[in-house]
């Protein structure tokens, strides 16, 4: 049934356009299979991602770090747990005060010092132009004193290291950016990290070289080139040609034909990322708590990781993997049409003689703001959802954008939308709970609260033990799926083509790190 939803969306035409975008894609980054092979021995590597960074901004956008430009205090291993990273160590002075020791010879791509007062300088640089960056730290002040920074915070922080992995707590050189002005420095940021910036093409491309003075040791690549595309079958395609060395987000009905050639291999990675519908608390439809209950109840979990993710993806029960220790350890919700009916004649709704249902003489229909690219499942699960849900009398008509948190950021003419994000990429779930459900957090554009919450975050930020901080997330995951808020929908893996000349790299769940100074090719 859904097969034949995707096949339409395989149509000479935008096979067409497939094509030529791949001879674009070709034009910017030659040959990867030759690229190492020129007079200078030059090491080249291309990379393909599937957002587009109008901006390099490392303090409101993830790329610095992925790219390999910027680095941050503190940092996550394989197994999720915070490391050294620019700081060498760290301890809690008291509830309020942090410190932290700053790894002596380390340099900007600029030549200037990395010790506490450059660290200073870029975490007020960071705090002042995000507000979100400014909300997670909670910094009151700052003290510098050689290579040790100290952080007194506006109240107690137990998972203060933790926030500091974070990409958008990447350091800089604002000395850099007071030379070059904020505008150039967005372009071309100046960090401490193993790559520097050539040149940017906007939402295109990043053109990166080595930086020879890098603190961890010079890199074995000597350039690379990290594209974006949010077409995943561009991306597919480039990874097939051999035009891209890695490749994120592949579209998964390709991995057959992939697996065919010798050349080429695919990682399926378990990742941190929910797939999610969030429900827009000024909807007077879905401010019913039947109705949301309803449509969750017309999610086709089991369909979706089989038939659009080919079994590459995992049922969800809330934000968080139910395998991580503050997960959700109950079931997930079952599809069910004929229990989503009875929900919705509770609400008061009945058919009219079209089979549509309406109440008070309107008709349900509802309006879902879904993706319009980057994930190639992100804009084929609304149509399923819309397809189950006509069949039981309920209208949903779909807005595909860009990025719909930005629209329903400035828009109130909508019912659901789809949301897409790592919720757990520190090992804990406290950072996603305050981002989501309070007014003004980053991953909450509709400005969702829920007042049960309330306590149970307070309880969160204030305590340090571990073993009770798994259980308040669990607890404010179960009022989360209570008041029917988001519906989860699944936890998808990270398909990553790697060609086979690639060596000593392997793609992360925390989808942080990408180019790094170990990386190499044969």
């Amino acid at each position: 049934m859904f097969g034949h939803n995707v096949s339409l969306l395989r149509s000479s035409g935008t096979l067409l356009a497939i094509l030529c975008c791949i001879m674009v894609l070709t034009s910017c980054s030659g040959n990867a299979q030759l690229a190492h092979t020129n007079k200078d021995e030059e090491k080249l590597i291309t990379i393909v991602h599937s957002l587009p960074n109008e901006s390099l901004d490392p303090h409101n956008e993830w790329i610095a770090l992925r790219a390999g430009i910027t680095e941050t205090l503190l940092r996550l291993d394989e197994n999720m747990q915070v490391n050294p990273w620019l700081a060498v160590k760290w301890e809690a002075k008291d509830d309020l005060t942090w410190q932290f020791t700053i790894r002596d010879g380390v340099t900007f791509q600029d030549g200037t010092k990395l010790d506490a007062a450059a660290a200073k300088a870029s975490f007020e640089r960071g705090i002042t132009d995000s507000k979100a960056l400014a909300a997670a730290l909670k910094i009151q002040h700052m003290e510098a004193n050689g290579q040790v920074l100290t952080f007194t915070t506006t109240e107690s922080h137990p998972a203060f290291p933790t926030e500091l992995v974070h990409p958008t707590t990447s350091l800089i050189s604002v000395a850099a950016e007071q030379k070059m002005g904020k505008a150039a420095f967005n372009k071309a940021p100046v960090g401490t990290g193993p790559f520097q910036v050539n040149a940017f093409i906007s939402g295109q491309e990043i053109s990166l070289s080595r930086f020879d003075g890098y603190w961890d040791g010079k890199a074995k690549l000597s350039k690379v080139k990290f594209l974006f595309n949010a077409d995943a079958n561009v991306r597919t395609m480039a990874f097939q040609s051999k035009h891209a060395d890695i490749v994120y987000h592949l579209a998964p009905e390709a991995l057959g034909t992939i697996g065919q050639d010798a050349e080429l291999a695919v990682q399926s990675v378990t990742s941190l990322r929910t797939h999610y519908f969030t429900y827009n608390p000024k909807s007077a439809s879905v401010s019913d708590l039947f109705v949301r209950k309803a449509i969750d109840k017309l999610i086709d979990r089991d369909t979706i990781v089989k038939e659009i993710m080919l079994g590459h993806a995992h049922p969800a029960n809330g934000p968080f993997y139910s395998s991580l220790p503050f997960g959700n350890k109950g079931g997930y919700t079952k599809f069910s049409p004929e229990e989503a009916l009875k929900l919705l004649e509770r609400a008061g709704y009945k058919k009219n003689g079209n089979g549509k249902l309406e109440k008070n003489g309107a008709v349900l229909q509802l309006k879902l703001i879904a993706f319009s690219g980057i994930n190639p499942e992100l804009p084929l699960i609304p149509l399923l959802l819309q397809s189950d849900a006509a069949k039981i009398g309920m209208d949903i008509q779909i807005l595909s954008v860009e990025y719909p948190d930005v629209y329903i950021k400035d828009h109130t003419d909508w019912d659901l939308s789809t949301s897409s994000y790592l919720t757990s990429p520190r090992g804990d779930g406290a950072s996603f709970l305050t981002a989501a459900y309070v007014p003004g957090g980053s991953y909450n554009p509709a400005n969702i609260h829920v007042a049960q919450l309330d306590p149970i975050l307070k309880a969160l930020h204030a305590t340090g033990d571990v073993q009770t901080r798994n259980q308040l997330t669990q607890q404010a995951v179960q009022v989360i799926n209570e008041t029917n808020v988001n519906s989860f929908i699944i936890h998808p893996n990270i398909l990553v083509g790697i060609n086979q000349r690639v060596l000593n790299w392997k793609p992360g769940a925390e989808e942080f790190y990408i180019v790094s100074n170990q990386m190499d090719v044969r």
